[in-house]
């Protein structure tokens, strides 16, 4: 691990924000505060043609038209269910058609290289999508751990399943809040990626 910068760019505050907004969402159920946040989104006047303000446009919009009990609902349908959810959001799952297999080990080794280390309160597999939002979002600003490595780690853990997923969260039949939340992760991963791929090799 390389050692921890003093100071983070204001670019990666912007991509690490968005990286824990979505892990959030995607962990657990939002806040009454934070639909709030989202309902006052605002996009300055030279933002408004990117493709990224749009999406952040959509979000604020779903935060507007729904409520926290209606989320609580559309997240559970979504993620949870009876024995399951319209989504199972695991890299396992995505990449084999099932859960803890070989895309988890590969993760929870690379992981432990990292100095990441599995919680004993936390039961979900760590390669849910919300858990690797958060876990770049962490890279980026608390581990001074340099792009390089966040680009390894994004096309190793991420890439290969990630924009199919929030495509699935976008149609997905029980998603209206939710469906803007793919909206977001899917353009952000795009963003992130085309980013990635310009580091100086």
């Amino acid at each position: 691990m390389s050692e921890a910068r003093l100071t983070v760019s204001q670019e990666d505050e912007i991509r690490a924000s968005a990286y824990g907004l979505l892990g959030n969402l995607l962990v657990r159920v939002p806040t009454p505060e934070l639909l709030d946040r989202l309902k006052g989104i605002e996009i300055t006047d030279g933002e408004q043609n990117n493709s990224m303000a749009a999406a952040w446009t959509t979000l604020a919009m779903a935060a507007e038209r729904t409520t926290r009990e209606a989320v609580d609902d559309e997240y559970h349908a979504l993620f949870i269910g009876i024995g399951r959810g319209e989504l199972v959001p695991y890299a396992s799952w995505y990449l084999t058609g099932f859960l803890m297999e070989r895309p988890l080990a590969q993760l929870r080794q690379d992981l432990k290289l990292l100095g990441f280390e599995r919680q004993e309160d936390v039961k979900e597999p760590e390669d849910h999508a919300g858990a690797l939002m958060e876990i770049m979002c962490m890279m980026i600003l608390e581990a001074g751990i340099g792009e390089h490595e966040q680009k390894r780690f994004f096309d190793r853990h991420m890439e290969p399943w990630i924009g199919k997923f929030f495509d699935d969260l976008q149609n997905a039949r029980n998603a209206n809040f939710y469906s803007a939340v793919g909206v977001l992760g899917a353009q952000f991963m795009e963003v992130e990626k085309q980013y990635l791929a310009m580091l100086p090799h």
